[in-house]
């Protein structure tokens, strides 16, 4: 371990989800202070520990364990000692987990849900590059039907939004009128 806390190592598989062109740590590794190296760099991607990455995303320690306990996330690495170790793709993932849930709002169920369809079109985004013209029929058909499923979700979603939303302006009217007949 450095003084920073880090530890430089490969991931040894893809259980995180795959780096995709475009998102953070597709193109480049990131160091500790997320700045990346020069593309075609020889360097290995810099691995966090635990107590650094949850600070690097804003989210507890306990946080990181329970998203790895319920299949949300697996860490790039471990220690020689088993403690766990967090890589760029990870800490993105992350970040995209505490975007579902707060600013739109998915509970973690709906999270796991939602990254399941993730995790399967950028599946099939690799798939693409290797696949035949009649395979490729079949991956956009795939991927069609997991957008579809995703626009489902977000459409409940909506709908439920639109529904309490709904309520408080009625609950809002009626504290009106009742405001309106008390005298002064």
């Amino acid at each position: 371990m450095t003084d920073s806390g880090t530890i430089a190592a490969t991931r040894g598989d893809t259980a995180g989800g795959p780096a995709l062109a475009g998102s953070p740590g597709a193109d480049a590794p990131a160091t500790a202070d997320g700045a990346t190296s020069p593309a075609g760099a020889a360097t290995e991607p810099t691995l966090l520990a635990i107590g650094l990455a949850s600070r690097e995303v804003g989210v507890s320690v306990r946080s990181l364990r329970y998203y790895e306990e319920i299949g949300l996330l697996t860490p790039s690495g471990r220690t020689s000692g088993g403690n766990r170790l967090y890589g760029p793709d990870d800490l993105a993932r992350v970040r995209r987990i505490r975007e579902l849930q707060q600013l739109l709002g998915f509970n973690l169920d709906e999270v796991r849900d939602i990254l399941g369809h993730e995790d399967r079109l950028a599946r099939v985004r690799q798939d693409w590059a290797v696949a035949s013209t009649e395979d490729r029929v079949r991956l956009l058909d795939e991927a069609r039907g997991v957008y579809l499923n995703l626009r489902d979700q977000v459409e409940r979603k909506i709908k439920s939004l639109v529904s309490f939303r709904d309520e408080l302006d009625a609950r809002v009217a009626r504290n009106d009128r009742l405001r309106e007949t008390l005298p002064g």
